[in-house]
């Protein structure tokens, strides 16, 4: 077996490996990048942007068939789901054709294919005829969707988000199993193509809405469009000769049994580990789910010359963040034992449903009450908010937090118009640490949907006065008094 040493081995050539490759480079010419699967990141092959082509498809025929609401009659709108998803290859692929043009431009010296291994620590086999010995090296092998065992025996009836865009046309149903981003960015795109769709959820969750109130809304808001429980109770899924036949507990109905087309699995996905043996050799400290044990400040494994990154680390599995993972991890492999510890962005994430959903910041639904006392929450409702009801798509509720001592903006959760973009600003926000004064003193204009940011800011500013009034009595007050 041929043996090569380096200073540095990638492994993974996905978002969070490329960048971390770039990082790394500044340090070391002397790296290889591993790739055992095809080039092409998964945002680009199967994620973000397929996902992104079926919704603008299904966001036009959505429009057109409300178009009566403006006195704009448009006829039967007709979709055709083989032009659909024709649309959605062609320049999905022409995305993964700008990934591997830039693949081409790393020296071939610098990459390697064969799936990789751990065989010692440092040391790893790369296919079967070579070994690397690194002195540091970087885990960016990405994530697979999760298959729950109850959908193994369902062949080709059985969909994820890396098969769907391979079909030939639109299917006439599907049942999708999962509430989360990816379920209910598929799940609704879908329906309003056209396709008959029950979503099934789990333990009440929605798209990862931590806001209790927020998540009852829109959970009222997706059953205007289908059928949606995200407490469901499905006691058998089969396959027969018509499809996967579904057997679960109708909010209305009770006991019902249907039939589908397909069966979508949109339950999660698990980080690409298990071909590494990392608990027989790598001589890392594992988790309770065989995740290396990580600092988020440098992506370090426990003490070792092991970097863990992207969806591999399960961390925040999005684009944005796996690049900033990948240059955090890269780098401090590159100038490695010299670590550099990185503070981290402001959690950001974005749904890409109708109306959408974003959070932003501190998650302050999620933490308990004694958690939350720190902070005060200012809200607004978007169903008389001007902009919104102009452009009909005045639905949705937009909370936001603050310390209460400070009056420093912390974070927000939203489910309503724009907030792909509204939630940007409040990202920002967030991290350049304005207080709500601050932000109440940017301009506004009018009309527009960023007004009713405005709304809960103001909401939440009078908020923060009460409190700060309330400890100053308490203070004037004294001890004992």
């Amino acid at each position: 077996m041929d043996i090569r040493k380096v200073d540095i081995a990638i492994i993974g050539a996905g978002s969070a490996g490329l960048t971390a490759y770039n990082a790394a480079l500044k340090h070391s010419d002397n790296l290889v990048l591993i790739e055992g699967d095809v080039y092409g990141t998964t945002c680009a092959r199967v994620g973000c942007m397929p996902s992104k082509l079926l919704i603008a498809a299904a966001d036009s025929a959505h429009e057109a068939a409300r178009s009566g609401l403006f006195g704009i009659q448009v006829g039967n709108v007709v979709v055709d789901g083989g032009q659909v998803l024709d649309r959605v290859r062609r320049e999905r692929d022409a995305f993964v054709g700008a990934v591997l043009t830039a693949m081409e431009t790393i020296p071939a010296a610098h990459k390697l294919w064969g799936r990789a291994r751990f065989l010692a620590p440092g040391r790893l086999a790369v296919g079967e005829n070579l070994q690397v010995e690194a002195e540091r090296i970087v885990i960016a092998t990405g994530s697979s969707p999760s298959i729950p065992d109850m959908f193994k025996d369902l062949g080709d009836r059985l969909l994820v988000n890396d098969s769907l865009f391979e079909l030939p046309s639109l299917p006439a149903s599907i049942a999708v199993f999962g509430a989360g981003p990816l379920g209910l960015e598929l799940g609704q795109a879908l329906s309003r193509l056209g396709v008959r769709v029950r979503m099934f959820g789990r333990g009440g969750s929605l798209g990862g809405i931590a806001d209790e109130e927020i998540r009852s809304y829109a959970e009222r808001c997706f059953n205007e469009e289908f059928y949606l429980d995200t407490r469901s109770e499905v006691t058998a899924v089969s396959l027969t000769d018509e499809g996967v036949s579904v057997t679960f507990k109708h909010r209305e109905k009770g006991q019902v049994t249907e039939t589908f087309e397909y069966v979508l699995a949109a339950t999660g996905r698990s980080p690409n580990l298990g071909d590494l043996h990392l608990a027989d050799n790598s001589g890392l400290t594992l988790d309770d789910k065989g995740i290396p044990v990580t600092d988020p400040s440098t992506l370090q494994c426990g003490d070792s010359p092991v970097f863990l990154v992207g969806d591999a680390n399960s961390h925040a599995p999005v684009l944005h963040e796996a690049a900033n993972e990948g240059r955090i991890a890269g780098g401090n492999a590159g100038r490695y034992p010299d670590l550099a510890s990185v503070e981290r962005q402001v959690p950001f994430a974005v749904v890409f449903s109708s109306p959408q959903i974003v959070t932003v910041g501190v998650p302050v639904a999620r933490l308990s009450a004694t958690e939350r006392q720190p902070y005060v929450t200012g809200s607004s409702c978007f169903e008389n908010q001007g902009r919104s009801k102009v452009i009909g798509k005045n639905r949705g509720i937009l909370k936001v937090y603050a310390e209460s001592g400070s009056g420093i903006f912390v974070g927000a959760e939203m489910f309503g118009p724009d907030a792909e973009h509204i939630g940007h600003l409040l990202a920002w926000a967030a991290q350049q640490r304005l207080t709500v004064p601050a932000m109440l003193a940017m301009p506004f204009y009018h009309p527009v949907v960023e007004e009713g940011v405005r709304s809960a800011l103001k909401d939440l500013n009078s908020k923060l006065k009460k409190v700060s009034v309330a400890v100053n009595e308490c203070l004037e007050c004294g001890p004992g008094a």
